[in-house]
């Protein structure tokens, strides 16, 4: 009563109790009776924040990107943000200002700002790649801001959740991703049918230089096969002229030996010849007659012969010459 009041505060609450403008009493958590006409007071939110935003940035080609995200913070200097800001309560405890609103859109200026220098250097592929990069730019930005740092506050993290281009440059992307997808796809294919007739084409080699191979081969063991049948020509051939050689010199051994051996029979005839030209010689100038009657054959029939022959060698002589068959019948008689 008569303007006394009693107000208390939670432990997350900085609060600064102004007494006809000097300070009477501040900390977290207070609770305490104060008078009203002559009392202010201030009540500042100390647990951190998440500070959702989400804006529009131009690329360095002309395209409009929206980068959404939130910013993590708290109050650590509650008394530098209550010499900027009226966070200024009532009775109640409620705020006379909504001014943690226009500290929010503080912050977000600040990131908009950070951001945009850096949007503005890259493409639109390039800045809808770049969420880690965009978040580790806000979160140094608002750490190095002179304006955030007089507000007594510090920025916790930043966090990018999306970086979309617009739904026309959207479906655009996703077409030329689709073409180059399919291209990739395509060019894929190629490359599995290439490597395809590349593996055929080696299996072919391999199985032609195989054919080679075997070819080659078959023509050395040709080779040596040639070699093999030309020696054993040759060898044949040697044998036959070492034949033909042997025999050349057992026919002229032959030859030898049939020539010694005629010269010896001539010699040996001769001798033979000799003695029976000796032998004979007594004979020669004796007359065939003497010669006959030296036998002393006492058949009849060899003078009925030599008779005959007297007859024939002087049948000059003769006129007539009459045999009778009688004659001729007993003398075949006899032989019979």
């Amino acid at each position: 009563m008569f303007g006394i009041r009693h107000i208390k505060f939670d432990s997350m609450i900085y609060v600064i109790h102004f007494k006809n403008g000097q300070v009477e009493k501040k900390g977290q958590g207070l609770a305490f009776f104060y008078f009203s006409p002559n009392s202010s007071i201030v009540a500042i939110p100390m647990g951190s924040n998440d500070l959702p935003f989400i804006f529009e940035e131009s690329t360095n080609d002309y395209q409009n990107i929206s980068i959404q995200g939130q910013v993590t913070y708290k109050i650590s200097n509650p008394e530098a943000l209550a010499e900027l800001l009226d966070f200024t309560v009532d009775s109640r405890g409620i705020y006379k200002k909504n001014e943690l609103e226009k500290l929010n859109q503080r912050i977000i200026n600040e990131a908009q700002t950070t951001t945009s220098a850096y949007i503005h250097e890259l493409g639109l592929k390039d800045s809808i790649r770049s969420a880690k990069a965009i978040e580790t730019k806000i979160k140094a930005g608002l750490q190095s801001s002179q304006a955030i740092l007089a507000l007594g506050i510090e920025i916790l993290s930043a966090n990018i959740l999306a970086v979309k281009a617009t739904p026309e440059m959207a479906r655009a992307l996703e077409t030329e991703t689709r073409e180059k997808l399919s291209q990739e796809a395509d060019q894929a294919i190629y490359a599995r049918r290439n490597f395809a007739v590349e593996q055929e084409r080696k299996i072919k080699e391999s199985e032609l230089n195989t054919e080679i191979a075997v070819e080659e081969k078959k023509k050395q063991i040709d080779e040596k096969k040639m070699e093999s049948e030309m020696q054993k020509a040759e060898n044949d051939r040697k044998l036959r002229e070492m034949k033909v050689q042997a025999d050349i010199a057992v026919e002229h051994q032959r030859k030898l030996l049939i020539d010694q051996k005629t010269t010896n029979e001539m010699k040996e005839a001769d001798a033979k010849g000799y003695v029976v030209e000796t032998t004979l010689k007594p004979y020669k100038e004796m007359d065939w007659r003497l010669i006959t009657a030296l036998n002393n054959n006492p058949d009849p029939r060899l003078s009925i012969a030599l008779a005959f022959r007297e007859l024939a060698e002087n049948a000059q002589k003769i006129g007539n010459l009459n045999i009778s068959p009688e004659l001729l019948e007993s003398i075949l008689g006899n032989k019979k």
